[in-house]
């Protein structure tokens, strides 16, 4: 029994030593500068997955260590503050439905200088393929943080027969498998997904770069603190009320 959590350690452990040497070969510094830019020039970062992939956008947006302005993009909001029934959710409805992006992007203030960070591991997805496509269409430079082996095996949901690795601007691989669980030898089931912890580090890769990039050109990183430490939440507050309902939708009157 032991054995096969050392092969999981293993499978985890070189991936993440992999999205080191490409961060420190500079594979990570086109991302870093349009989330740079986009900071310095007032904007937003958007950040949007689905299923497993919404853990992604929780990571870069809203949560300590990260950015403030940050946003999350979410399929319930289609329901809190769109126009579709309660009944449509718990299921993969939203997520493969390519009609979904335009109505999901019209609820938020979202304006020129936002940059969007779409995750995705299979890429394929109507819902993931249509707000690419409507983020580029509006003009926003798109990050896309997927699988290439998985995305490369797969045919489009969306009718454009797009993936999000060919319309993003950049495209970060999450280094995960086809399928993503990496361990054979179940009786032809694989066990031990990998996704969401390669891409949770690359959104932490991604922060920390552009933090540096920012405070390396004088400009003091807008972070959030955590609100469980004195002084976090007036810290918070003070930059949040600066962006409003641009991160902060449920939160303000529309």
């Amino acid at each position: 029994m032991p054995g096969v959590f050392t092969d999981y350690s293993a499978a985890v452990s070189t991936r993440l030593r992999q999205l080191d040497e490409l961060a420190a070969a500079g594979g990570l510094d086109q991302a870093i500068g349009l989330l740079a830019t986009a900071l310095r020039d007032g904007g937003v970062i958007q950040a949007f997955g689905t299923g497993h992939s919404e853990a992604f956008a929780m990571e870069l947006a809203g949560r300590a260590g990260g950015f403030i302005p940050s946003h999350a993009l979410r399929l319930v909001d289609l329901v809190l503050l769109g126009s579709r029934p309660v009944t449509q959710l718990g299921g993969a409805e939203f997520e493969r439905d390519f009609t979904v992006a335009d109505e999901l992007y019209a609820l938020y203030d979202i304006r020129p200088a936002d940059v969007f960070v779409i995750a995705s591991n299979s890429g394929a997805n109507g819902s993931t393929v249509g707000m690419a496509l409507k983020a580029k269409a509006e003009g926003h430079p798109v990050i896309a943080v997927t699988s290439l082996k998985h995305s490369g095996g797969v045919s489009s949901r969306h009718p454009s027969g797009k993936r999000l690795f060919e319309l993003a601007d950049v495209v970060i691989d999450n280094l995960a498998p086809y399928g993503d669980a990496t361990l054979e030898g179940f009786d032809g089931v694989a066990v031990g997904a990998v996704s969401s912890i390669t891409a949770a580090y690359i959104a932490q890769l991604l922060t920390i770069g552009t933090a540096a990039r920012l405070h390396a050109a004088g400009s003091l990183p807008p972070l959030y603190i955590s609100a469980n430490v004195p002084g976090g939440d007036a810290h918070n507050n003070d930059l949040e009320n600066r962006y409003g309902a641009r991160i902060k939708p449920h939160a303000y009157p529309r």
